[in-house]
């Protein structure tokens, strides 16, 4: 059975939120149905044909085809299957994720995989502002799951991340991981100022030395064969991490300034 796929026939004026568009949500629904579904556009609603050809039956895989960054909410509170979005992605992508995969083949807006719990999240390109965070107001970031991002990464990714994983191949912007309470985000490439700002607990993994502020505590080098096992599960992901076998780093500690406990490794 081929795929669920949502081809976009019209150039959006407005953001069009998908959110209604997952596996779980279509499961055992006609294409008559699927059709007449509402999405938000803009101000107003409209039929999905409206917006997409829509062909192919099986609706626990869901391709987005010719997508672009005014689609919002791809993928929000996915719990089972697989999407595919071929071309670029809006804000909100992957929102509260809780299980499933998501593939984006083009760049990502910003907030995705905001407040995500599981799950894997592979970006093939470039992503925003706020990866893995919060909504604006609240104190739970990323709470589980797996994010991987080939290209670069805005500024305050990780922000009151929780739980999981993020590994990113590109650079990441100012304040990565800041107010992190726990998790792994590791980064290939470089990384802006305030890395680790107001984080409690948790690892961020570097392979460059960044410029530090004041409240994060060098504490020398180190040998920690706890890394060994880390990127042994890291093995089976699509990413350069999966090839990393070192253990030996210089060690920063903090935030200081927030009685952190957390931890900032560069690979020697």
């Amino acid at each position: 059975m081929s795929a669920l796929t949502f081809t976009l026939k019209k150039d959006l004026a407005q953001k069009l939120d998908v959110s209604p568009l997952t596996p779980d949500l279509l499961a055992g629904k006609s294409l008559a149905e699927i059709s007449a579904t509402l999405l938000w556009y803009g101000k107003k609603q409209i039929r999905v044909d409206e917006a997409f050809e829509i062909t192919g039956k099986d609706t626990n895989e869901i391709v987005f085809d010719q997508s672009t960054s005014k689609i919002d909410y791809i993928g929000s509170g996915l719990k089972t299957g697989r999407i595919t979005v071929n071309g670029d992605a809006g804000a909100f992508l992957a929102f509260q994720m809780q299980q499933g995969i998501i593939t984006v083949h083009g760049n990502v807006n910003d907030f995705a995989a905001t407040e995500m719990a599981g799950g894997l999240l592979l970006i093939n390109h470039n992503v925003g502002d706020y990866l893995g965070g919060a909504l604006v107001g609240n104190k739970k970031g990323m709470k589980g799951g797996t994010i991987i991002v080939k290209g670069n990464a805005g500024e305050r990714t990780g922000d009151q991340m929780r739980r999981g994983i993020i590994l990113i191949e590109g650079n990441v912007g100012n304040y990565c991981a800041s107010r992190m309470l726990a998790g792994t985000i590791g980064v290939l490439g470089n990384v802006g100022e305030y890395v680790g700002y107001g984080m409690r607990r948790g690892t961020i993994l570097l392979t460059q030395t960044p410029k530090l502020h004041a409240t994060i505590q060098d504490c020398g080098i180190h040998t920690m064969p706890f890394l060994s096992l880390m990127f042994k599960s890291f093995s089976d992901f699509p990413s350069k991490f999966a090839h990393n076998n070192q253990n030996r780093v210089h060690r920063f500690a903090g935030d200081i300034g927030n009685d952190g406990k957390g931890e900032i490794l560069v690979l020697k």
